[in-house]
């Protein structure tokens, strides 16, 4: 997937500016560990290889998904461009929906805010904790060995696998992670010819929307192990943010716009 949405991004900043661009890949901490994100650092994981290479000069930007990124700032780095964002819902896939679920399915999903907010909404079913790719994650609902697993949709659209979608949550009934949906393009901060280069394919209204849910996880101090789930978007001049705090158990939420 990460080679697929630095593809996209590429495409994108050649038919804005004529530049070509040469992929690289990198191999992150989070791409070969087989553990929770929360038991190995959470959201770094999958950024600190990229920002090395970043600064030690051997790439000239990096793509991320936007909500892999700490909301803290990093010494030397530009956050560059925030491109126009994918549809940033989450998606259940498998043979049904949510409330077609037998009592006791089983529901695969890595993420601490899925869970709590799954549980919310049917405390009866099993949800069991995965890692792995989409197309590994979905094997597993292919081979029977869960019910279902929910994914972002916006991942799902970029790898053709929507497909596999039975459901795909409203913001009101699961909201999604700050920024999902998003890619984030990194670059030097002492670099501002490259910095107005990327700025290109940047969206003023993607950026302030997702922005503004950054801002709810660093003032709640939360990470990819918090439950906490936040949608913005900018309509008419006026953003509009929804952010929610869900118990582990589902029981208890905290819900604010």
């Amino acid at each position: 997937m990460a080679t697929t949405q630095s593809g996209l991004v590429a495409d994108a900043l050649t038919q804005a500016t004529g530049h070509g661009v040469e992929l690289v890949g990198v191999t992150t901490e989070g791409d070969v560990s087989k553990a929770l994100l929360a038991q190995i650092g959470g959201t770094g994981v999958f950024v600190n290889a990229l920002r090395d290479r970043l600064l030690s000069g051997e790439v000239d930007f990096a793509v991320h998904s936007l909500k892999d990124l700490p909301t803290g700032p990093a010494d030397g780095i530009a956050l560059a461009a925030v491109p126009r964002r994918d549809d940033p819902r989450d998606a259940l896939c498998g043979a049904h929906k949510l409330a077609d679920l037998p009592a006791g399915a089983r529901v695969g999903t890595g993420s601490p805010r899925r869970v709590a907010q799954l549980r919310a909404l049917r405390p009866d079913l099993e949800i069991v904790p995965i890692r792995g790719n989409a197309d590994t994650r979905l094997r597993k609902v292919a081979d029977g060995e869960l019910d279902a697993v929910v994914l972002a949709h916006a991942g799902l659209r970029r790898i053709d696998r929507l497909d596999d979608v039975a459901e795909v949550f409203e913001p009101d009934a699961m909201l999604p992670a700050p920024g999902q949906g998003a890619l984030a393009l990194e670059c030097r901060a002492d670099d501002p010819e490259l910095v107005a280069l990327l700025a290109a394919v940047d969206d003023p209204d993607t950026r302030a929307a997702v922005t503004a849910e950054r801002t709810v996880l660093a003032v709640l101090e939360g990470g990819c192990s918090a439950p906490v789930g936040a949608y913005a978007a900018v309509a008419d001049g006026v953003l509009r943010l929804t952010a929610a705090v869900v118990a582990h158990d589902g029981t208890r939420q905290v819900r604010l716009s």
